[in-house]
């Protein structure tokens, strides 16, 4: 008799009508029951079309019921709950300027999000495009170290934020506001106003992407963020090992429900590289960064090794892509960008 996990992973072969992902990633299963008088799958439907869950069902049922050893199979269907945000959802704002707007984000913490952010916004930039990189992390802000500051913030006659210019990045952050020492103690109203005042009080001037570093994880100032502005797509940052991939699904999911198209996940850290031996260790495990992409059927960017230059780089205001544009690292990146800016379309045509 197969376990629930194993008529889980099986269910993986069931793609929602429609699209390359399953059901299982669209988090459609509820939950999976195995007795001895029967199977029973419990799922929530996700679309109101009869059709639509009659097919879902009907391939459910032929594939647990195919699996050797499995009982009688049943399928229970409820209705997923409407949220009530969404019946008053608010329309998405353009900001003035700015042709297209990307999302770094990331299930959890800890996993170089910001990082990724910055050398792959100055890695769009070597592309020719106009970038800017905007801090979304209130509580966290780290673009200011990251990208250099050194320059007080100044405002226009209108009272508009002048965002500061480093390595060809307009940027503005948190942390050009407070210094290092102050935490930033606040409620989620005064964070939704902080966001809302740099994405849309700010001199972005003409701009061809403005690159998003998001806070880690799928809360409530990430949601404020992706419901309020037009975003042009998201991407993912993860590492390899399984509790960080299990956040990626979260943040699929975030995308998925407000609409915005998932350009692709970055697998950082991805493995170390013996200066004396040459040899590739694989610190935190191996290539489930892309064996997840290919399960959720988004792109898989690049593999992000762990290299001390990295590090240093964003320790003293020195992107890598920035301070050593030829270092194999910086092209990746590059080789990065270059597959993001493909699905973004041309810079000269507004997307």
């Amino acid at each position: 008799m197969p376990t629930p996990q194993e008529i889980l992973d099986e269910l993986r072969k069931v793609k929602y009508p429609g699209f390359t992902r399953d059901i299982v990633a669209f988090g459609m299963v509820k939950d999976v029951q195995v007795a001895h008088r029967g199977t029973t799958v419990l799922l929530t439907a996700l679309s109101a079309k009869p059709e639509v869950m009659a097919r879902i069902v009907e391939e459910v049922k032929a594939i647990v019921g195919a699996m050797p050893g499995a009982p009688r199979v049943d399928v229970e269907v409820e209705q997923a709950r409407p949220r009530a945000a969404a019946q008053a959802a608010p329309a998405k704002s353009a900001v003035p300027g700015v042709q297209r707007i990307v999302a770094v984000a990331s299930g959890k913490g800890g996993v170089g999000k910001s990082t990724v952010a910055v050398n792959l916004a100055l890695a769009m930039r070597s592309l020719g495009w106009r970038i800017g990189l905007m801090d979304a992390d209130v509580y966290g802000p780290s673009l200011a170290m990251m990208v250099g500051a050194g320059e007080t913030v100044g405002l226009t006659p209108e009272r508009r934020i002048v965002p500061l210019t480093r390595h060809g990045l307009r940027y503005v952050s948190m942390g050009l506001f407070i210094n290092d020492q102050t935490p930033v103690i606040w409620r989620g109203p005064m964070v939704a106003k902080l966001e809302s005042e740099f994405l849309f009080n700010v001199e972005w001037g003409e701009l061809d992407c403005l690159v998003l570093d998001l806070p880690p994880g799928t809360g409530d100032a990430q949601l404020t963020i992706t419901q309020r502005v037009a975003l042009s797509g998201g991407i993912i940052v993860t590492t390899p090992q399984e509790l960080a991939l299990l956040d990626v699904r979260r943040g699929v999911q975030m995308f998925a429900q407000v609409g915005v198209a998932v350009l692709g996940v970055v697998e950082n850290m991805s493995y170390y590289v013996c200066r004396r031996c040459g040899a590739r260790h694989a610190i935190f495990s191996r290539g489930g960064g892309a064996r997840l992409a290919r399960e959720l059927g988004v792109p898989f960017l690049g593999e992000v090794p762990l290299v001390s230059q990295l590090r240093e780089g964003a320790d003293q205001g020195r992107p890598l892509v920035a301070a050593a544009p030829n270092h194999p690292v910086a092209e990746l990146f590059k080789s990065i960008a270059r597959q993001v800016v493909v699905q973004l379309g041309d810079p000269a045509s507004p997307s």
